[in-house]
């Protein structure tokens, strides 16, 4: 099985969506389209790989559906899905 790789400074996983828990630095979560606090200038997270890091981010697998071939076209899928979700 192949692993599909991020796009490197797209952050759309980290701005699209909302997550609905609290996390270092967003102790309310964040709402879809607002820009997480642990995103870096280049768009990496400063919180990938440590225990911090909120389940829902965990959770999340990059996948060609999802990435697309440009960063418009991750963030168009990911606000799709978020309001899809959307209780």
């Amino acid at each position: 099985m192949s692993t599909f790789a991020c796009r490197v400074g797209c952050g759309a996983c980290c701005i699209a969506p909302s997550i609905t828990t609290p996390f270092v630095g967003m102790p309310s979560g964040k709402g879809a389209g607002e820009r997480c606090v642990q995103l870096d200038a280049q768009n990496r997270c400063l919180l990938f790989g440590r225990p911090e890091r909120p389940r829902f981010c965990v959770d999340l697998r990059p996948s060609q559906e999802m990435c697309g071939t440009t960063d418009a076209e991750a963030f168009a899928f990911l606000a799709r899905l978020e309001r899809e979700t959307r209780p």
